[in-house]
């Protein structure tokens, strides 16, 4: 299962729009900063289950501002990452990694992709898909009890 994980699309629903049609994802995963961007996307593609959290830019103080999800039997936790100071330092959201025994941690804010191992938990933000020269985002896929990602670079 190929999951496309975005963030920071800041308005930016063309670029999230070409991700989707890019990838042709069973599941879409939005981190945050635009929430509205997600509800967009959503109507454009209601087939392809969408999962989100809210970031420092939305406004949605009734929302979690993480989700912990189990698939495949993997733990799963999608974040904003402002509330781990991510931009600072992974040393929080290590701690959390640690604690909640997670497999995979996806955050955005900082607008740069990174995918990192950390022991047995993928570290894995997909950068900006609505900011920069070159918008990204990330394909995480599960498949046979494996785990994977990648970040790619918006085509076109």
């Amino acid at each position: 299962m190929d999951i496309l994980v975005l963030s920071d699309s800041h308005g930016d629903l063309a670029s999230m729009e070409r991700a989707v049609e890019q990838t042709a994802p069973r599941m879409i995963f939005h981190l945050g900063d635009c929430w509205r961007d997600a509800e967009r996307l959503q109507t454009r593609y209601p087939a392809i289950p969408l999962c989100q959290v809210p970031g420092n830019c939305d406004c949605r103080p009734g929302e979690p501002t993480e989700r912990l999800l189990c698939l495949e039997d993997k733990r799963i936790l999608l974040c904003h990452g402002h509330t781990y100071g991510v931009k600072q330092s992974l040393l929080s959201a290590g701690y959390a990694a640690q604690e909640q025994d997670l497999d995979l941690f996806l955050f955005g804010h900082t607008h740069r992709p990174l995918l990192d191992l950390r022991g047995k938990t993928l570290f894995l933000n997909p950068g900006s898909i609505g900011r920069g020269a070159v918008p990204t985002y990330a394909v995480v896929t599960l498949s046979g009890g494996k785990l994977d990602g990648r970040i790619c670079l918006l085509d076109g």
